[in-house]
């Protein structure tokens, strides 16, 4: 409520993006790069999640051309097994992309994190320190979340916030036209795409 009135809390918000100074950092790919088909390149972050008592964390899986959210998960601790989990089910039902883009939290440049990418021979590309316009997209995305939903209600847990997420993202993708997408909707650039060409990943 208090973002909604426009008062800024000067309570501490939780760090999303904490390098891991052991683990290898991958370049920037993206730059210059013409991004024009469905799961040519799929981008990752985690946000923190407001509620009653503490935070919990959202990160969410999007294919950067059609800005469909392809897959997301809920934790109440940072661990890398919430991201995989994103990972892994976003390419069960969506295959994979040529390239993925992330910061450099330690999340992304985990073992278990790189693994599944190297899996599939996916690309790894990585933003540079502090540069949030690399990840241009998802970083839109949680501004819109944020002030549409989360911030908007107080949620006594995970549950609830589970539970409005679905219905929120069902929404996003379904219904929320883009002008950047010529006033089409996530899904409909997204499986158009898919319906006319073979996967990028085939």
């Amino acid at each position: 409520m208090m973002k909604i009135l426009g008062i800024i809390s000067t309570a501490p918000k939780p760090r999303t993006s904490i390098p891991a100074k052991q683990h290898k950092i991958y370049p920037y790919l993206l730059k210059g790069k013409i991004i024009n088909q469905s799961n040519q390149v799929w981008a990752a972050d985690i946000t923190y999640v407001p509620m009653e008592k503490g935070f919990g964390y959202l990160v969410v899986i999007m294919d950067w051309h059609s800005r469909k959210v392809l897959s997301w998960r809920l934790s109440n601790t940072m661990d890398t097994g919430f991201c995989v989990q994103a990972l892994e089910a976003a390419i069960q039902d969506h295959g994979y992309p040529q390239l993925f883009n992330t910061d450099q939290g330690a999340q992304f440049t985990s073992e278990a994190w790189v693994a599944v990418l190297k899996n599939h021979d996916i690309q790894i590309s990585m933003d540079g320190t502090g540069c949030y316009h690399d990840n241009i997209f998802v970083e839109r995305l949680w501004r819109t979340v944020k002030y549409e939903l989360l911030y908007t209600k107080a949620f006594s847990d995970l549950k609830e916030v589970r539970k409005s997420l679905t219905q929120w993202f069902d929404w996003y993708n379904q219904e929320r036209f883009h002008q950047g997408l010529d006033n089409q909707t996530p899904n409909e650039v997204y499986y158009q795409y898919q319906a006319i060409h073979q996967p990028a990943w085939a």
